[in-house]
Protein backbone atom coordinates (compact mmCIF):
# COMPACT_ATOMS: atom_id res chain seq x y z
CA UNK A 1 0.00 0.00 0.00
CA UNK A 2 3.00 2.27 -0.24
CA UNK A 3 4.96 4.07 2.39
CA UNK A 4 2.21 6.52 3.30
CA UNK A 5 2.11 10.28 3.12
CA UNK A 6 5.24 12.07 4.23
CA UNK A 7 4.71 15.24 6.34
CA UNK A 8 5.99 18.45 4.79
CA UNK A 9 8.35 20.41 6.97
CA UNK A 10 7.05 23.84 5.97
CA UNK A 11 4.43 25.48 3.79
CA UNK A 12 0.68 25.21 3.31
CA UNK A 13 -1.02 21.85 3.68
CA UNK A 14 -2.61 20.45 0.54
CA UNK A 15 -5.38 17.85 0.37
CA UNK A 16 -6.32 15.60 -2.52
CA UNK A 17 -9.96 14.53 -2.87
CA UNK A 18 -10.74 11.41 -4.90
CA UNK A 19 -14.42 10.79 -5.73
CA UNK A 20 -14.57 7.02 -6.25
CA UNK A 21 -18.17 6.05 -5.56
CA UNK A 22 -19.30 5.71 -9.18
CA UNK A 23 -20.53 2.47 -10.69
CA UNK A 24 -18.66 2.93 -13.97
CA UNK A 25 -21.29 1.15 -16.05
CA UNK A 26 -19.58 1.93 -19.36
CA UNK A 27 -16.55 -0.07 -18.28
CA UNK A 28 -18.68 -3.11 -17.37
CA UNK A 29 -17.49 -6.03 -15.28
CA UNK A 30 -20.00 -5.84 -12.40
CA UNK A 31 -17.50 -4.06 -10.12
CA UNK A 32 -17.32 -0.32 -9.25
CA UNK A 33 -14.96 1.24 -11.78
CA UNK A 34 -12.42 2.46 -9.25
CA UNK A 35 -12.01 -1.08 -7.94
CA UNK A 36 -11.48 -2.74 -11.31
CA UNK A 37 -8.11 -4.46 -11.56
CA UNK A 38 -5.35 -2.91 -13.66
CA UNK A 39 -2.17 -4.96 -13.84
CA UNK A 40 -3.29 -6.98 -10.83
CA UNK A 41 -4.15 -4.01 -8.63
CA UNK A 42 -7.33 -1.91 -8.31
CA UNK A 43 -7.23 1.33 -10.29
CA UNK A 44 -7.99 3.28 -7.13
CA UNK A 45 -4.87 1.91 -5.44
CA UNK A 46 -2.74 3.04 -8.38
CA UNK A 47 -4.30 6.51 -8.36
CA UNK A 48 -3.69 6.88 -4.63
CA UNK A 49 -0.06 5.81 -5.01
CA UNK A 50 0.52 8.68 -7.46
CA UNK A 51 -0.88 11.10 -4.86
CA UNK A 52 1.25 9.56 -2.13
CA UNK A 53 4.40 10.04 -4.20
CA UNK A 54 3.61 13.70 -4.85
CA UNK A 55 5.73 15.99 -2.69
CA UNK A 56 2.90 18.50 -2.23
CA UNK A 57 0.04 16.32 -0.93
CA UNK A 58 -0.35 16.02 2.84
CA UNK A 59 -3.87 14.58 3.11
CA UNK A 60 -5.96 12.26 0.94
CA UNK A 61 -9.74 11.89 1.25
CA UNK A 62 -11.56 9.24 -0.79
CA UNK A 63 -15.33 9.11 -1.31
CA UNK A 64 -16.14 5.40 -1.69
CA UNK A 65 -19.34 3.50 -2.47
CA UNK A 66 -21.39 3.69 0.76
CA UNK A 67 -21.55 -0.10 1.14
CA UNK A 68 -17.80 -0.50 0.64
CA UNK A 69 -16.31 2.17 2.92
CA UNK A 70 -14.67 -0.33 5.28
CA UNK A 71 -13.39 -2.46 2.39
CA UNK A 72 -11.84 0.55 0.67
CA UNK A 73 -10.37 1.85 3.93
CA UNK A 74 -8.61 -1.46 4.54
CA UNK A 75 -7.43 -1.51 0.94
CA UNK A 76 -5.89 1.96 1.02
CA UNK A 77 -4.40 2.10 4.50
CA UNK A 78 -4.64 4.33 7.55
CA UNK A 79 -3.07 7.41 5.93
CA UNK A 80 -6.14 7.79 3.65
CA UNK A 81 -9.45 9.07 5.03
CA UNK A 82 -12.34 7.16 3.44
CA UNK A 83 -15.91 8.45 3.60
CA UNK A 84 -19.22 7.41 2.04
CA UNK A 85 -19.77 9.04 -1.34
CA UNK A 86 -23.02 10.49 -2.62
CA UNK A 87 -25.51 9.74 -5.37
CA UNK A 88 -23.58 11.84 -7.91
CA UNK A 89 -19.95 12.89 -8.27
CA UNK A 90 -20.79 16.41 -7.14
CA UNK A 91 -22.29 15.00 -3.93
CA UNK A 92 -19.17 12.93 -3.28
CA UNK A 93 -16.88 15.94 -3.69
CA UNK A 94 -19.03 18.03 -1.36
CA UNK A 95 -18.88 15.34 1.32
CA UNK A 96 -15.13 14.87 0.89
CA UNK A 97 -14.54 18.61 1.10
CA UNK A 98 -16.27 18.68 4.48
CA UNK A 99 -13.94 15.90 5.67
CA UNK A 100 -10.75 17.82 4.82
CA UNK A 101 -8.69 19.06 7.79
CA UNK A 102 -9.35 22.63 8.90
CA UNK A 103 -5.78 23.79 8.20
CA UNK A 104 -5.82 22.72 4.54
CA UNK A 105 -5.50 25.74 2.23
CA UNK A 106 -5.32 24.08 -1.22
CA UNK A 107 -7.50 21.22 -2.46
CA UNK A 108 -6.89 19.01 -5.48
CA UNK A 109 -9.70 16.94 -6.99
CA UNK A 110 -8.53 13.84 -8.84
CA UNK A 111 -10.35 11.14 -10.81
CA UNK A 112 -9.86 7.63 -9.48
CA UNK A 113 -10.05 6.45 -13.10
CA UNK A 114 -6.77 8.15 -14.06
CA UNK A 115 -4.50 5.50 -12.53
CA UNK A 116 -1.32 6.31 -14.48
CA UNK A 117 -1.18 10.02 -13.67
CA UNK A 118 2.42 11.07 -12.91
CA UNK A 119 3.05 12.46 -9.45
CA UNK A 120 4.95 15.29 -11.15
CA UNK A 121 1.66 16.48 -12.67
CA UNK A 122 0.05 16.48 -9.22
CA UNK A 123 2.88 18.68 -7.93
CA UNK A 124 2.71 20.99 -10.96
CA UNK A 125 -0.99 21.72 -10.38
CA UNK A 126 -0.43 22.29 -6.66
CA UNK A 127 2.53 24.60 -7.35
CA UNK A 128 0.46 26.73 -9.72
CA UNK A 129 -2.23 27.23 -7.05
CA UNK A 130 0.41 28.08 -4.46
CA UNK A 131 1.87 30.59 -6.93
CA UNK A 132 -1.37 32.58 -6.72
CA UNK A 133 -3.84 31.10 -9.22
CA UNK A 134 -7.20 30.37 -7.55
CA UNK A 135 -8.05 27.51 -9.92
CA UNK A 136 -5.72 25.38 -12.06
CA UNK A 137 -6.33 22.54 -14.52
CA UNK A 138 -3.97 20.33 -16.55
CA UNK A 139 -4.73 20.29 -20.28
CA UNK A 140 -3.60 18.72 -23.55
CA UNK A 141 -3.93 20.05 -27.08
CA UNK A 142 -6.33 18.24 -29.42
CA UNK A 143 -5.16 16.24 -32.41
CA UNK A 144 -8.63 15.53 -33.85
CA UNK A 145 -10.87 18.07 -35.51
CA UNK A 146 -13.92 18.82 -33.35
CA UNK A 147 -17.41 19.52 -34.69
CA UNK A 148 -20.36 21.08 -32.92
CA UNK A 149 -23.34 18.94 -33.89
CA UNK A 150 -27.05 19.64 -33.49
CA UNK A 151 -29.66 17.23 -32.09
CA UNK A 152 -30.55 16.17 -35.65
CA UNK A 153 -26.98 15.08 -36.35
CA UNK A 154 -26.18 18.03 -38.61
CA UNK A 155 -22.89 19.88 -38.14
CA UNK A 156 -23.41 23.40 -36.81
CA UNK A 157 -19.83 24.61 -36.96
CA UNK A 158 -16.19 23.62 -36.70
CA UNK A 159 -14.51 25.54 -33.85
CA UNK A 160 -10.82 26.37 -34.37
CA UNK A 161 -8.78 23.56 -32.84
CA UNK A 162 -5.93 25.85 -31.77
CA UNK A 163 -7.95 27.26 -28.90
CA UNK A 164 -9.38 23.95 -27.67
CA UNK A 165 -7.89 21.74 -24.96
CA UNK A 166 -8.73 18.38 -23.41
CA UNK A 167 -8.94 18.67 -19.63
CA UNK A 168 -7.46 16.22 -17.11
CA UNK A 169 -7.12 15.93 -13.36
CA UNK A 170 -6.04 16.64 -10.70
CA UNK A 171 -7.66 20.05 -10.77
CA UNK A 172 -6.44 22.38 -8.05
CA UNK A 173 -8.15 25.17 -6.13
CA UNK A 174 -7.79 27.49 -3.21
CA UNK A 175 -9.97 25.91 -0.59
CA UNK A 176 -12.29 28.89 -0.29
CA UNK A 177 -12.82 28.92 -4.06
CA UNK A 178 -13.71 25.23 -4.21
CA UNK A 179 -16.04 25.54 -1.22
CA UNK A 180 -17.85 28.49 -2.84
CA UNK A 181 -18.03 26.63 -6.16
CA UNK A 182 -19.63 23.58 -4.54
CA UNK A 183 -22.11 25.78 -2.72
CA UNK A 184 -23.66 26.45 -6.14
CA UNK A 185 -26.72 24.40 -7.04
CA UNK A 186 -27.98 22.99 -10.34
CA UNK A 187 -25.08 24.25 -12.46
CA UNK A 188 -24.69 21.92 -15.51
CA UNK A 189 -20.94 21.37 -15.69
CA UNK A 190 -18.76 18.32 -16.31
CA UNK A 191 -15.74 19.20 -14.20
CA UNK A 192 -14.83 21.05 -11.01
CA UNK A 193 -13.30 23.98 -12.86
CA UNK A 194 -16.64 24.56 -14.57
CA UNK A 195 -18.12 25.44 -11.19
CA UNK A 196 -15.26 27.86 -10.55
CA UNK A 197 -15.93 29.44 -13.94
CA UNK A 198 -19.58 29.83 -12.98
CA UNK A 199 -18.38 31.91 -10.02
CA UNK A 200 -16.37 34.12 -12.35
CA UNK A 201 -13.07 32.76 -11.00
CA UNK A 202 -10.21 32.74 -13.55
CA UNK A 203 -8.94 29.24 -14.32
CA UNK A 204 -5.27 28.79 -15.25
CA UNK A 205 -3.92 25.85 -17.26
CA UNK A 206 -0.72 23.83 -16.95
CA UNK A 207 0.54 21.19 -19.40
CA UNK A 208 -1.08 17.81 -18.85
CA UNK A 209 0.38 14.35 -19.38
CA UNK A 210 -0.52 11.79 -22.05
CA UNK A 211 -0.50 8.95 -19.52
CA UNK A 212 -3.06 10.74 -17.33
CA UNK A 213 -5.91 9.60 -19.58
CA UNK A 214 -9.19 8.50 -18.06
CA UNK A 215 -10.13 4.82 -18.07
CA UNK A 216 -13.80 4.90 -19.06
CA UNK A 217 -14.34 2.34 -21.82
CA UNK A 218 -13.03 -1.24 -22.07
CA UNK A 219 -10.48 -0.19 -24.71
CA UNK A 220 -9.05 2.37 -22.25
CA UNK A 221 -8.37 -0.46 -19.83
CA UNK A 222 -6.63 -2.41 -22.61
CA UNK A 223 -4.43 0.61 -23.35
CA UNK A 224 -3.56 1.08 -19.68
CA UNK A 225 -2.68 -2.62 -19.35
CA UNK A 226 -0.48 -2.36 -22.43
CA UNK A 227 1.37 0.66 -21.05
CA UNK A 228 2.04 -1.15 -17.79
CA UNK A 229 3.22 -4.27 -19.62
CA UNK A 230 5.68 -2.28 -21.76
CA UNK A 231 7.36 -0.56 -18.84
CA UNK A 232 10.36 -1.99 -17.04
CA UNK A 233 10.02 -1.71 -13.23
CA UNK A 234 12.32 1.32 -13.08
CA UNK A 235 10.51 3.11 -15.91
CA UNK A 236 6.93 2.31 -14.93
CA UNK A 237 4.21 4.98 -15.18
CA UNK A 238 3.21 6.75 -12.00
CA UNK A 239 0.46 4.25 -11.22
CA UNK A 240 2.62 1.18 -11.79
CA UNK A 241 3.98 -1.12 -9.12
CA UNK A 242 7.69 -0.33 -9.21
CA UNK A 243 8.43 -3.57 -7.37
CA UNK A 244 7.33 -5.62 -10.38
CA UNK A 245 4.76 -8.41 -10.28
CA UNK A 246 1.37 -7.90 -8.70
CA UNK A 247 0.30 -6.48 -5.40
CA UNK A 248 -1.29 -8.81 -2.88
CA UNK A 249 -4.55 -6.89 -3.23
CA UNK A 250 -4.92 -8.22 -6.77
CA UNK A 251 -8.25 -7.67 -8.46
CA UNK A 252 -10.51 -6.90 -5.53
CA UNK A 253 -13.62 -9.07 -5.60
CA UNK A 254 -16.43 -7.02 -4.09
CA UNK A 255 -19.30 -8.87 -5.68
CA UNK A 256 -19.96 -11.20 -2.78
CA UNK A 257 -22.21 -9.84 -0.07
CA UNK A 258 -22.06 -6.17 -1.09
CA UNK A 259 -24.30 -4.12 -3.30
CA UNK A 260 -21.82 -3.07 -5.98
CA UNK A 261 -24.52 -1.07 -7.70
CA UNK A 262 -24.20 1.56 -5.02
CA UNK A 263 -24.62 5.18 -6.10
CA UNK A 264 -21.85 7.13 -7.79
Amino acid sequence: MGEGLQPRAVGPRIAAIVPAAGRGERLGGGTPKALRALGGRPMLVRSIEALRRAESVTQIVVAAPPTLVEVVAQLLGRDVRVIAGGAERVDSVRRALRAVDDDISVVLVHDAARPLTPSSLVDAVAAAVLAGHPAVIPVLGLTDTVKEVGPDGRVIRTPPRDGLRAVQTPQGFRRDVLAAAYALKDIPVTDDAGLAEALGVPVMTVPGAQEAFKVTQPHDLVLAEALLARCAPGDAPAGADSRGGTDSHGGLDVRGGSDVRSPG
